[in-house]
């Protein structure tokens, strides 16, 4: 690597809030301590931890044009010999030469939720074969491969198991586990299946360890541009102040029964004490709250229907509100909170979750922990830019609505928001377009993640 590509990542880790040890990686210190070929490489979250440690990469495999175009500005441009781009994994043999680590984020798609998990039946699932193909071929002392956690779920179990046991047929001692972004640094709750291969000849008495949580603890506002930074001392609350008689049964990580949440979802669809309704939004009266809350408890209920979500009739209303009125139900289709719905009855013009209200699905604030899992298809969640030191749950929706959402004192993520909510840092050059930018993170690993699960394996397989 060229002596300007080494000192831009000097500052690798201090740019970024990733808390990364800081290692010497200045020209006269740099030894290329092991190889390693980057397969799915994106724009190349893997290299810059690899690198960091130490790595040299001897190539590279992807195909889409505008992350190769991202990763060669990156970290092709300043080496005198270009690398060499190995293209469409389906394609790959043997490798030019041998090498230490291969590693690699296999498309996830066919896993995850937000896809049609289709599993080995997806094409994209079917790489997983070719990636078992390149690892017999070339043998690596190592490998290390990302997928989301679906892949560990109930459901893919067989597929799973069918991908470890490939590779220990082919004499690897083999590990997995699912890492958070969060617990490496990173104010970002992201969970990540990281399957790790050794050569049993290399690690016969199966030592490698997956790295553990650092204790760091960190908060949103420490990686968003232009928000206010507060730390916010929460008061301690019986459950049943927050939640009534429907305490959660179970919560994520970042969500506790006896705190205020530290973000407020925008829906019509479901409740709760940091809920935005769009009746809480615009001017209704008590009576028309209530019709709203009813459509609200009943809509899912089984006897009006199998789906998630259903729409009642005037006539199931008069049920639960005895004295309604066929105009009160139409006043609400004016205010845009209900619509009509042909021979069926009523329900949220806001129905679905994902969509949110007025294209806001939520609003997390700045003082909070961690952000959810950024995503290439995008998100519609934004950060506060000013904190909310209110502590009283009879207030909170309402102080927010007034001090922050009407304001509009909010903002999206951008994509530098997103870089260093993954690792990446401030020297690395994003896509020029905004929405190709946040994809490209939204599909890249965390840094951070990498960096510590590696310097674990590389302390058996080669001296770091």
């Amino acid at each position: 690597m060229a002596e300007s590509s080494v000192v831009q990542q000097l500052n690798l880790f201090k740019d970024c809030q990733s808390f990364v040890p800081e290692i010497d990686l200045t020209p006269d210190s740099v030894r290329h301590k092991f190889t390693f070929v980057d397969l799915f490489a994106g724009i190349g979250g893997f290299r810059i931890a690899l690198e960091q440690l130490g790595g040299k990469c001897v190539a590279y495999s992807e195909i889409d044009r505008e992350a190769i175009a991202v990763y060669e500005k990156n970290f092709l441009q300043s080496l005198n010999c270009p690398e060499v781009n190995l293209g469409d994994v389906r394609d790959i043999g043997k490798l030019p030469q041998s090498v230490d680590l291969i590693v690699g984020g296999v498309p996830c798609q066919p896993w995850s939720i937000a896809g049609k998990i289709k599993g080995f039946d997806d094409e994209r699932g079917q790489l997983w074969f070719d990636v078992i193909r390149i690892v017999e071929l070339n043998r690596p002392k190592s490998f290390i491969f990302e997928n989301v956690k679906g892949l560990t779920e109930p459901r893919h179990q067989e597929s799973l198991n069918c991908i470890l046991n490939a590779f220990q047929n082919l004499n690897y001692s083999v590990k997995y586990e699912i890492l958070n972004s969060y617990d490496f640094g990173l104010s970002q709750d992201r969970d990540r299946v990281f399957i790790v291969g050794i050569q049993k000849e290399i690690d016969r008495s199966e030592s490698f360890k997956f790295p553990k949580p650092l204790d760091r603890k960190t908060k949103l506002y420490q990686f968003i541009e232009a928000v206010e930074s507060a730390d916010i001392e929460k008061k301690k609350f019986a459950p049943e102040i927050l939640f009534g008689d429907r305490i959660p049964a179970a919560r994520g990580r970042f969500q506790k029964n006896d705190e205020l949440n530290d973000f407020f979802l925008f829906t019509d669809v479901r409740d709760g004490h940091t809920t935005i309704h769009s009746w809480d939004l615009i001017e209704t009266t008590p009576r028309e709250k209530l019709i709203c809350q009813t459509l609200l408890r009943n809509r899912r209920k089984k006897k009006y229907g199998d789906k998630d979500g259903n729409p009642l009739s005037l006539e199931h209303f008069q049920a639960l509100i005895a004295d309604i009125k066929l105009e009160e139900l139409e006043q609400l289709v004016n205010k845009r909170i209900l619509r009509k719905i042909l021979k069926r009855g009523y329900d949220f013009v806001n129905s679905k979750i994902s969509a949110g209200i007025d294209g806001v699905s939520k609003i997390i604030l700045p003082h909070a922990d961690a952000i959810g899992t950024l995503t290439a298809t995008g998100m519609r969640d934004y950060v506060a830019t000013v904190s909310l030191d209110c502590q009283e749950p009879n207030l909170y929706k309402r102080t927010f609505i007034q001090k922050i959402y009407k304001p509009k004192k909010f903002k999206p993520l951008s994509a530098r928001d997103y870089a260093r909510l993954q690792g990446f840092p401030n020297w690395f050059q994003l896509a020029i377009r905004e929405s190709t930018a946040k994809k490209q993170l939204g599909n890249a690993v965390s840094v951070p993640v990498v960096y510590h699960l590696s310097k674990s394996l590389l302390n058996i397989i080669v001296e770091v």
